[in-house]
């Protein structure tokens, strides 16, 4: 499958491309996973967003990558989420060695902060994040807290 990768800051995103985002992450996070949450927050205006579209220009890939100083520290990756359709076709790993790109290319090699749901563990290990031993509940979800060193 080939995804077209775009990376922006978001004062550079457009109004399509910024609509596309916010439902994208609606349908993943709030309607598909049964959490009502505020989704849209003030972390949104101080970050990088990786959006990977298909041949259709179908929006199925998406990463929040966070200005250090703002949620930790470190810069860290949030809302990583791919589209049902495109699930367990490698698009996810694509996702996160794209985000890592974009990271170094921005960052020199940085440490990076997640907060993964506590599932999808083993998956973020593949990409040398470790756990931080920090366990927590964030919206009635058990996550994780993981750094890449």
């Amino acid at each position: 499958m080939i995804i077209n990768w775009q990376f922006f800051n978001f004062h550079d995103l457009s109004k399509f491309q910024l609509h596309e985002i916010m439902k994208f992450r609606q349908a993943i996070f709030i309607v598909e996973q049964d959490c009502p949450y505020q989704d849209a927050d003030e972390k949104d205006k101080d970050s990088f967003h990786l959006l990977g579209f298909d041949e259709s220009q179908q929006l199925v890939a998406y990463l929040r990558l966070v200005k250090e100083g703002i949620s930790y520290d470190e810069i860290s990756f949030g809302r990583i989420a791919t589209h049902l359709s495109v699930r367990g076709k490698g698009v996810g790993k694509d996702l996160m060695e794209e985000g890592i790109r974009q990271a170094n290319n921005l960052y020199g090699k940085p440490q990076i902060r997640i907060s993964a749901q506590s599932h999808l563990v083993p998956f973020y290990e593949a990409f040398n994040f470790k756990s931080t031993g920090k366990e927590y509940l964030e919206d009635d979800i058990p996550h994780t807290e993981m750094l890449r060193a």
